[in-house]
């Protein structure tokens, strides 16, 4: 190792002394195990519709998009995904991106810059908080889903411009954003409400349209959603959704659309066929969260708002341990540590999936028994 680089062998030793050192653990293809860990919340990843629909982009587009989609990476098929994305969640206009990521990256910094205010929930996720320290705008932090004092610091604002983000379902409690309360801030202060509705698409709202459809906020000029075609679509990429003018300027201004390859088009292909999917059977939002209440009733957690379970165990270790006791009686569960989560509240990350069988319930129930009854001090 150069002694440039020696620094590294303490920074991993640093970690592994905190229980938080992270490893990459391949999935083969026929894995046994029970997945409660994916995000993959309506079960269409390995739907034959959604698997044909990424074999006819990929046999008519080929495998790549070739290019940045202001040079040869826009197909008519992007185009497409766009306005039935814009249509499905109640928003004017859409525009697709290689990831969630780079979406929130596109929507934050391409809307603020110097001269803006940059209020972000405290449980935005990385993707957001990245965006914001891009953002070369001055950025306030607030609590998690407070809404005054979102007020607070829009009402004492020197910039002329402001924007808001959030998630609207937290990625790691599951809980939900009060988006009709902050939008009527936002509104009141002229201020921009930016929502992250990744784990909200295909689960909140009717027909899984996402919570800001649900309260009532989708479509108003000053929203603009973002979201992944990862999660319930069981794809890739991401989207930006709003007004045509806030598309339009994202086009002209946002780096990670400008000077990024265009989303594949097989998963071009696969996110619209799960988004027909989804318009045919509604019923499947309704199931994940029938599923979710399952699933917090075998670990003995309160009532989910989401796909998303918590169980809060501590320390690292505990929740390493119990999620390694978990896949050896047959069960794969998210482990969420520091710096994923505030040091103490490390946990099992359940996600439920419509698809889940009752038999698997059974399981579920099964293992969380012997698991946290065993790995977990009382």
């Amino acid at each position: 190792m150069p002694e440039s680089l020696h620094w590294l062998a303490g920074h991993e030793q640093a970690r592994r002394a905190a229980g938080v050192r992270r490893e990459l653990r391949p999935r083969e293809a026929d894995n046994a195990l029970l997945d409660l860990a994916s995000n993959d919340y309506l079960g269409l990843s390995r739907d034959p519709r959604v698997v044909a629909g990424a074999e006819a982009a990929l046999r008519t587009w080929g495998a790549g998009s070739t290019g940045s989609r202001l040079v040869t990476g826009s197909t008519r098929a992007h185009h497409d995904l766009e306005d039935d994305l814009a249509a499905f969640t109640g928003t004017e206009a859409g525009l697709v991106f290689s990831s969630g990521y780079t979406a929130n990256l596109a929507a934050v910094t391409a809307l603020s810059g110097p001269g803006t205010l940059v209020v972000s929930d405290a449980g935005s996720h990385a993707s957001l908080v990245d965006a914001c320290r891009l953002s070369r705008a001055r950025v306030q932090v607030t609590a998690h889903n407070d809404v005054e004092q979102v007020r607070a610091a829009l009402a004492t604002r020197t910039e002329e411009r402001a924007i808001v983000v959030c998630d609207s379902v937290s990625s790691v409690d599951g809980d939900l954003a009060p988006l009709r309360e902050l939008h009527a801030v936002c509104r009141e202060h002229r201020a921009v409400l930016v929502v992250d509705e990744a784990h909200g698409i295909g689960v909140r709202g009717a027909g899984g349209r996402g919570l800001a459809a649900e309260q009532g906020v989708a479509g108003e000029p000053d929203v603009v959603l973002t979201m992944t075609l990862s999660k319930s679509l069981g794809s890739q990429g991401g989207a930006v959704l709003g007004a045509a003018p806030v598309v339009a300027h994202l086009i002209d201004n946002a780096r990670t659309f400008i000077f990024d390859t265009g989303l594949n088009p097989a998963a071009v292909g696969a996110a619209a066929a799960a988004l027909a999917v989804l318009r045919a059977e509604p019923e499947r939002a309704a199931r994940v969260m029938v599923r979710a209440g399952q699933l917090a009733a075998a670990a003995g957690v309160p009532v989910p708002t989401s796909a998303v379970v918590s169980v809060v165990l501590g320390e690292p270790a505990v929740a390493y341990a119990a999620a390694q006791r978990c896949r050896e009686l047959g069960l794969h569960v998210g482990c969420f540590r520091p710096p994923s989560v505030p040091a103490g509240t490390s946990r099992l990350r359940l996600t439920a999936r419509a698809t889940l069988s009752e038999d698997d319930v059974d399981l579920v129930r099964s293992v969380l028994d012997q698991v946290l009854t065993s790995v977990v001090p009382a």
